[in-house]
């Protein structure tokens, strides 16, 4: 048998999946009942997309309830790819209770609940198999588990408090102490935090064992400096972290905040009496300066701590009023900049503290403009560029002029050129040092793109940052600048190159993505048959599915190596992904795309709708990360992601909210689907149900809200578009209510097709035998009457034709005319998804709704016409971008960065050509498409 069954595990091991369903068939053929053999068949089968032939032999080794451990791990793969994990906990507890001796099936019966999140029944396992077996590991699982259903959100808050409890009861009855084991120990005392029993874990880590697991992890120290900060002793505790500054020579920078903590805690405590606080404070705060004073003095350069506690310390006091001299502040800056001027990580180190005015700030800026140019080593350029930075920060409105920023970008520019001369021996892969200087020099041009709205200073941003990547390619930094830039201009092809330069990996996908496709449909050209963007949406989405796989995985390999203070992040961590707002706005992206590119059908239309309901109930976490884009903008003006951000506007969950209730409206119209047929046909479970209380409303009653803080985050066009979309879906409602066939008609074309497919019945499903298979049987009431189309519909293909004039008059930067296109387009899509059902004649005819048929006609005749207007008049604008002319226009716009080393006349005109045809590429195409959308929906 081992002979016969190896080759089928090779197959799949080696994703030959059609030869491991070959292989089990000639098993089958003569030994029709062996589960194993039908378990890798239904995985193979499952890895070739064949789901409804998975599912029939899925249900077959189900119904045999095994308890071989290969036929199980096998379905734990199977169960796992069709989404069945509820089948899975059933599976192995059915196992467990056959063989109750067994603590292998034990284990996997409290893993399979552990993937899901049962804790409660996790819980009642472990309990089990610790009173079975006797080992303590056992009670320690439970535990856990008790700690953990605690914390779910769907579990009542009376009961919180009884499973803490039980927590507790069972850790303080274990045979061994926890102190065993430091994960235990951190267990044992984050369930005395819950339960407000500060005293008795006060005992614990402050105890000679206690001590020792402290020291030694780094997440039981953690939990101790919480213990202490709970029980209010700041004051102690910077007496302890004093001590290991001085002695244990610590330069971690929680004990110096523990110090500077200890200094204020009167004040920060809310003293009775004010004024005898303030003069406890005054005289501690002698003391704490001493005590840094040392610290940094005996430092010296190998340690920033000390000064930059000093700093902290000045400030609070400040913040009190409890500073004596007005140029204390002035004097620790200067000593910092002096000692660690030279390093890259000063200016972010002094950025906290430089908010100064008056004088102060006189003194400060004459420090800083001693800075010159002259620099003979990477340090000395370092002092410069952080000179510059901390300068510019704190550059008054006065000073923001066209003409200042120009010159300041110039001269900046000027200074990088010259450092670029201190890498020249460096290896490709590493970073200029002077790379900064280019990148504040690019911020200065966008500055003044920000006030003027003149589009050639975006070109000299662009073109000195090409520059720089081309003699700093590693640069994250400055590929996200010209991402940013590029779709300003219109140049989607340019940024997304950029974009797959950086090599974004993992949780990247999650946090970065947005750089490139916040809004990405407006760049989509998907109506072509370019489905580049599509394939980015989902190339970034594959970290969720291997969320989805792996981190429960993590977390069952945690509860095996007993490493419990790890088991809530990666909790955490899979919450966040599978709830990730950017998954979603991503999704929907796609969705856009989707179809502008495929013909809408039932398949389509159905299985986006399902998908978009489920997003729909969820509570969704913003991960994105937007600090990582340095800013070096003065702080009185708008940050460069501000500045730069695609439209003015960035979607969140309220954009989302909006186009999920535009789509799932629209889809709802256009499916046959309800949600009985909806739970008959499903398959794997359903997402946990949601714990926000907006998603126990009915679904018709959320679709109907309208929030003005969800508007709020939309463009003008895309708040004319959920306008249109509302009246669209409100006209059409009552048609496509009467026309739908019922759900036993559904139903019985569904067993239909899965009996073509797979030779078998469709499971579970009784059908009436009298279900008209097409849905068009007659019906007994009248058809609704049919009303003319409201005026917002007819009115409003005419009102983006005239805004897209006005706009190719008033030269607009390229993707906001794009986005009024793709606006008008997407309109259009949506008029057809709602609109195809009555395209039959026959639904027509039956459910007599000519009239209706007619005024569709009319409206789709318009639209077209609008398309087709918009269509020639985008292609003949393209035709425009890529001559000489237009790229002459952008060298002469780049004349101020125009060098003759390196950065020349031949290097901008090559930017500027690149720049030219990724613009004619995207405006020829979007505009190509129309045509083409309209034909196919014609």
């Amino acid at each position: 048998m081992d002979r016969q069954i190896r080759p089928i595990y090779e197959s799949l091991d080696t994703g030959s999946n059609k030869s491991a369903i070959l292989a089990c068939n000639k098993v089958l053929k003569k030994q029709p009942n062996n589960l194993l053999v039908k378990a890798l068949k239904a995985l193979a089968l499952v890895r070739s997309q064949k789901v409804e032939e998975a599912l029939l032999l899925c249900d077959e080794v189900l119904a045999s309830k095994p308890v071989d451990d290969p036929t199980l791990t096998a379905m734990m793969h199977v169960l796992r790819g069709l989404g069945r994990h509820m089948d899975m906990v059933t599976m192995y507890e059915d196992a467990y209770k056959q063989q109750p001796g067994n603590e292998e099936l034990g284990t996997q019966t409290f893993f399979a609940n552990v993937r899901i999140g049962n804790w409660k029944a996790a819980q009642q396992i472990a309990t089990k198999m610790h009173k079975q077996f006797q080992d303590d590991h056992y009670l320690y699982w439970s535990v856990m588990s008790a700690l953990l259903q605690a914390h779910d959100p769907t579990t009542p808050e009376a009961l919180r408090t009884v499973l803490l409890k039980l927590a507790h009861r069972l850790i303080s009855s274990s045979a061994t102490p926890s102190f065993y084991n430091a994960d235990r120990f951190h267990l044992h005392v984050t369930i005395l935090r819950e339960l407000g029993l500060y005293d008795e874990a006060l005992e614990m880590v402050e105890s000679e064992t206690g001590r020792i697991v402290c020291s030694s992890n780094l997440s039981c120290e953690e939990l101790r400096r919480e213990i202490w900060k709970l029980k209010g002793l700041t004051k102690e505790a910077g007496v302890r972290a004093e001590k290991r500054i001085l002695e244990a020579k610590d330069r971690n920078w929680l004990e110096f905040l523990a110090v500077l903590d200890a200094t204020f805690a009167d004040l920060t405590s809310d003293p009775s009496d004010v004024e005898v606080a303030k003069v406890a404070t005054s005289e501690r705060i002698v003391k704490t300066r001493e005590f840094l004073g040392k610290v940094a003095e005996e430092d010296g350069v190998k340690d920033r701590s000390g000064p930059l506690a000093l700093l902290e310390l000045e400030k609070r006091s400040r913040h009190h009023g409890l500073a004596t001299d007005p140029f204390a502040l002035n004097s620790l800056l200067e000593s910092y900049f002096q000692t660690y001027g030279g390093k890259a990580c000063c200016f972010e180190d002094l950025k906290p503290y430089v908010d100064i005015e008056g004088e102060e700030l006189a003194r400060w800026t004459a420090v800083l403009e001693k800075q010159t140019t002259a620099f003979t080593s990477v340090p000395d350029l370092w002092r410069y560029i952080n000179a510059q930075k901390l300068l510019r920060y704190n550059l008054p409105a006065s000073a923001l002029t066209p003409e200042a920023e120009s010159e300041r970008a110039v001269k900046t520019l000027d200074a990088y050129l010259e450092g670029l001369k201190l890498g020249k021996d460096l290896p490709s892969y590493d970073l200029q040092p002077a790379d900064d200087l280019a990148i504040l020099s690019a911020q200065a041009f966008v500055n003044i793109w920000k006030q003027t709205g003149d589009e050639t200073f975006l070109y000299n941003a662009a073109a000195l940052l090409e520059y720089a990547i081309a003699r700093s390619k590693m640069s994250y930094q400055i590929r996200l600048h010209l991402i940013r830039i590029y779709r300003l201009l219109g140049a989607p092809s340019l940024a997304l190159e950029h974009y797959r330069s950086i090599n974004v990996k993992q949780v990247q996908n999650d946090t970065l993505s947005h750089f490139i496709l916040s809004r990405a449909s407006t760049f989509s050209l998907s109506s072509m048959g370019d489905l580049t963007y599509t394939s980015e949406c989902l190339e970034s989405s594959r970290i969720y599915l291997s969320n989805s796989e792996e981190t429960a995985e993590f977390i069952v390999r945690a509860f095996g190596g007993e490493k419990y203070s790890q088991i809530p992040d990666f909790i955490v961590f899979e919450d966040r992904l599978d709830n990730s707002l950017q998954r979603d706005l991503v999704k929907m992206e796609h969705v856009r795309m989707r179809i502008a590119h495929e013909p809408v059908n039932s398949e389509l239309v159905d299985m986006e709708l399902i998908e978009l309901k489920f997003i729909f109930d969820r509570v969704h976490h913003d991960n994105r990360d937007f600090d990582i884009l340095a800013n070096y903008q003065p702080r009185g003006v708008l940050t460069f992601n501000q500045q730069t951000e695609f439209l003015e506007k960035t979607p969140g969950l309220g954009w989302l909210w909006v186009f999920l209730k535009i789509y799932i409206k629209a889809f709802q119209l256009a499916s046959d689907l309800d949600d009985t047929v909806e739970d008959k046909l499903l398959i794997g479970d359903r997402p946990k149900p949601s714990f926000d209380p907006e998603t126990k409303l009915p679904l018709k009653e959320r679709l109907a809200t309208r929030k003005q803080e969800e508007i709020a985050e939309l463009t003008p066009d895309e708040s004319s578009f959920y306008d249109y979309a509302s009246a669209l879906s409100e006209w059409l409602t009552p048609y496509h209510d009467y026309t739908r066939p019922p759900p036993s008609a559904v139903l019985a074309e569904a067993a239909k097709i899965t009996e073509q497919k797979t030779g078998h019945t469709l499971k579970g499903l009784e059908i009436p035998p009298e279900a008209a298979s097409n849905g068009h049987a007659k019906k007994d009431e009248e058809p609704p009457a049919v009303v003319e189309p409201p005026a917002l519909l007819t009115q409003f293909f005419d009102d983006m034709s005239k805004r897209f004039k006005e706009a190719l008059e008033s030269k607009i930067l390229p993707h906001e005319l794009l986005h009024i296109v793709t606006i008008i387009q997407e309109a259009f899509l949506l008029f057809v998804i709602e609109t195809t059902r009555f395209k039959t004649p026959s639904v027509v005819k039956v459910n007599k709704l000519g009239a209706l048929a007619q005024h569709i006609k009319e409206i789709r005749a318009k639209a077209t016409t609008v398309l087709a207007d918009v269509s020639s008049a985008l292609v003949s604008y393209a035709e425009q971008e890529a001559t000489a002319e237009s790229r002459k226009k952008i060298v002469q716009a780049c004349k101020p960065i125009i060098h003759e080393s390196g950065l020349d006349h031949d290097f901008v005109l090559n930017v500027a050509k690149k720049i030219t045809d990724a613009r004619k590429q995207i405006f020829e195409g979007v505009g190509k498409g129309l045509v083409r959308v309209c034909k196919t929906h014609a």
